[in-house]
């Protein structure tokens, strides 16, 4: 299969790239970070550009198309909510249309913050409340794509990873900060489901085979507090968990709202893979084999400038 992933030089996106062109021919969008690798085509194109999403898939001819290119920075969106439609809003919508119209296969990727994390355990069913920029503009996303292309996957989801950068996701924070003896904050009272992104591009690829349609959680089926994945993330790479302070997220200052309990069922997509979906400790098990084999370092040499 022919495979386009945008953002691919973002936390899912790249590990995406890099999981599936084993298998697949795969193109990868980048705008202001440049690659340099030989595992995937490398494509440089700003999305919000006049008529680059049409030149894009006329480029590249996918199969399928994974949207993963987005304003995640929750503070970002806070500070410049226009830019924050364009890319969560505006660019699914136009992509979604482009897509569906040449009969490529689609997911689009989301956010379990659709939620306002009040009370947890949500299914696919249960009706978002968006509590930020970031996430109401995501949840528009979601909405734009499913009305211009009602065949295509909705992934809601949240997840850790090596990053291009090596400080994108949370389970990067604490190996960074414990591995050089610093004290970090842990929340106690921010509940999630993450999933490794090396997992979740495997499962990403499985919905596609399995043509599915519709809104999905992809998330990891076991939830557990900030401060727990810290200590978890500590104990299996041999690090002091006593650097992490136990806080509640009233305590941390941040700009943005977090929704406190992002517990996703996964019932829905266990039901249509008939797979088992990583936990949390087989998603550590594979981060720290990832260190060891020194994938960390091996996505940093990807950078270009």
């Amino acid at each position: 299969m022919r495979i386009l992933i945008t953002g691919a030089s973002g936390l899912l996106g790249l590990n995406l790239a890099l999981e599936t062109t084993r298998r697949h021919t795969v193109f990868g969008t980048v705008n202001h970070h440049s690659l340099k690798t030989a595992a995937f085509t490398v494509i440089q194109t700003d999305l919000l550009a006049p008529g680059a999403v049409e030149r894009l898939l006329e480029q590249t001819q996918p199969d399928w198309v994974i949207h993963c290119a987005a304003l995640a920075n929750l503070e970002a969106c806070e500070a410049d909510p226009r830019l924050a439609e364009q890319l969560n809003t505006s660019l699914p919508r136009t992509l979604a249309s482009y897509v569906a119209r040449g009969g490529a296969r689609m997911v689009h990727v989301s956010t379990d913050a659709v939620f306002d994390g009040l009370r947890g355990n949500y299914s696919e069913t249960d009706a978002p409340n968006p509590v930020g920029v970031y996430s109401s503009t995501k949840l528009e996303g979601e909405q734009a794509v499913a009305e211009t292309y009602p065949e295509a996957i909705i992934a809601r989801v949240n997840l850790f990873g090596w990053s291009l950068s090596g400080d994108r996701s949370l389970a990067e924070f604490f190996f960074n900060h414990l591995s050089q003896g610093n004290r970090v904050m842990g929340f106690t009272d921010v509940y999630f489901c993450p999933l490794l992104a090396n997992h979740m591009a495997d499962i990403l690829v499985d919905m596609l085979e399995s043509n599915l349609s519709g809104i999905y959680h992809v998330v990891c089926p076991e939830s557990l507090t900030k401060y727990d994945f810290g200590v978890r993330l500590a104990q299996r790479f041999g690090l002091d968990e006593s650097l992490i302070t136990p806080t509640a997220v009233s305590q941390a200052g941040l700009a943005a709202r977090r929704s406190p309990n992002l517990t996703l069922r996964v019932d829905k997509l266990i039901r249509s893979l008939g797979n088992k979906i990583p936990d949390i400790a087989m998603g550590l098990n594979r981060f720290y084999e990832l260190y060891q084999q020194g994938y960390p370092a091996s996505l940093h040499s990807l950078c270009s400038g």
